[in-house]
């Protein structure tokens, strides 16, 4: 069974007969372990599967979250990608109330600019756009802001293979983050009108006589309402009242050659300022559309007011962030309570998130590990927590094996959540990512004395402690601790 470990767990002196591990018995422990994460998905179990398949005695975890430390700790593993010392300690300091209050309100931290970006047609690989975001993760000073956009990015989703311009998958990464906290309704115009979002589902094609119906389907089913909400006929009437969108002009062109065996050259497009789709009146629908139970002439704004009038969007978007952010499946009163507050608010997401943070669900016992690390989380996180910023090229290579690829959700749908990242494969290829990290990580690691308590809250199964107080070396206490069930869980 799980057991919370008297403090310090890892610290107390060991027994003289005590055996040592080595590097491989402490692998085919992690990888034991592993699997009993595995077991959340595999066997159909819940987070207490977890701690069942680790230990002997069949007690669940013992949440911690009655102390505001542990309430700290907490918030920042599901807002910012872990923390490094330096910041767990200001967040300790300042407390609860005031670090949710830091986090909201404190201006995103821009990104470098990608060079590569200035490429013709954005015709550039997707791993150094991968890199660039990742290589932010690991040193902005704002990590709730890449927490958000990467929220966003599941939710509006496009992939690079599909918008075949790589320069629009980095402004819309910039655009993203900019109106991650803002309000729903400019943020529906600017998802509308972005150009890989009108290249992704084919908006920049339709025309008020020829309407493309894919945007105005996924606008409603996977953006804003949710299926069951909006009838087939307001998917029609909504394609014919989006119609005349098209993707900026370009500011030049270049002359690329495309293929050098034939000398084959074509004009690509070069861009040198970020900007959004145009739109054409000469390809807009024009007349009297009933869209959502109104009649009238109807333009792109009017679609997103329509759809912002109906008590699904707030309930469908208070969902969405409470499963990310609170639980797999919250309950409907509560998600009934963010959605009333975000309504109210008139679709402020700034408020949803404060509303989400101080309810009593988010630091509730029942929330204490009720979430699985996605792949891109785990390994930030774990690179944050060994001070390893130069580790971006690494988890750029290793997130497709775990299941999530940056810039290349498997659908519209975005990637799965919570015990979905997790099976018998991706498990190893978590471990495999916890060796390679310690392998490449440069210089000194920080102590790995205090780092149950740190990453773990002190709060550890009997297997993983077992195996912290027989590691040999820092480095073996630190390949536990990170490859542990309980690092994978936030």
């Amino acid at each position: 069974m799980a057991l919370r470990v008297p403090e310090p767990t890892t610290e107390e002196a060991a027994p003289p007969a005590r055996p040592r591990i080595t590097r491989r018995q402490a692998l085919a422990a992690a990888v034991a372990t592993g699997i009993g994460v595995g077991a959340v998905r595999l066997l159909g179990g819940t987070i207490q599967n977890i701690s069942r398949t680790t230990s002997a005695t069949g007690a669940d975890w013992v949440s911690p979250l009655s102390r505001e430390s542990a309430q700290v700790m907490h918030l920042l593993r599901r807002t910012t990608f872990g923390y490094t010392p330096a910041q767990l300690d200001a967040a300790l300091s300042d407390g609860y109330s005031k670090t949710v209050d830091r986090l909201l309100e404190t201006k995103p931290q821009e990104p470098p600019a990608l060079a590569a970006a200035n490429t013709p047609g954005g015709r550039f690989g997707v791993q150094p756009l991968q890199q660039w975001w990742v290589d932010h993760m690991l040193t902005t000073g704002t990590p709730f802001a890449e927490r958000m956009t990467l929220f966003w990015h599941g939710h509006f989703t496009s992939d690079y293979r599909k918008t075949a311009d790589n320069t629009f998958m980095y402004w819309q990464n910039l655009t993203w983050r900019r109106m991650a906290l803002t309000n729903l309704r400019p943020m529906l115009m600017e998802v509308t009108t972005d150009p890989a979002m009108l290249r992704y589902l084919d908006l920049a094609t339709s025309t008020g006589a020829d309407p493309n119906e894919n945007y105005s389907r996924e606008l409603m089913e996977l953006f804003t309402m949710g299926a069951g909400n909006y009838t087939e006929d307001d998917v029609r009437q909504s394609a014919r009242a989006l119609a005349g969108w098209q993707i900026p002009p370009p500011d030049s062109t270049a002359t690329v050659t495309v293929d050098k065996t034939k000398m084959v050259t074509r004009k690509l497009p070069v861009y040198s300022t970020q900007r959004p789709g145009v739109f054409n009146p000469r390809r807009a629908y024009k007349g009297s559309l009933t869209f959502l139970g109104h009649t009238g002439t109807l333009d792109t704004q009017g679609v997103i007011d329509r759809i912002l009038a109906q008590q699904a969007t707030a309930s469908f978007i208070a969902s969405r962030a409470a499963e990310h952010f609170v639980s797999s499946q919250p309950a409907a009163s509560y998600v009934g309570r963010l959605a009333d507050s975000f309504r109210r608010s008139n679709y402020d997401v700034k408020t949803l998130m404060h509303a989400l943070f101080t309810s009593p669900e988010f630091t509730s016992g029942a929330s204490y590990r009720a979430l699985l690390k996605s792949p891109t989380e785990f390994m930030v996180h774990g690179a944050r927590a060994l001070g390893a910023h130069g580790l971006g090229k690494l988890i750029t290579a290793s997130g497709s094996g775990m299941g999530q690829s940056l810039f290349d959700p498997p659908d519209v749908g975005g990637w799965p959540n919570n015990a979905a990242w997790i099976s018998s494969n991706t498990v190893v290829e978590r471990i495999n990512f916890v060796t390679l990290a310690l392998g490449q990580a440069k210089g000194s690691l920080p102590s790995a004395g205090d780092a149950a308590k740190t990453q773990l809250d002190g709060v550890l199964s009997r297997q993983t402690a077992t195996l912290l107080n027989q590691a040999p070396d820092e480095r073996t206490r630190w390949f536990i601790t990170l490859a542990s069930p309980e690092f994978q869980l936030k």
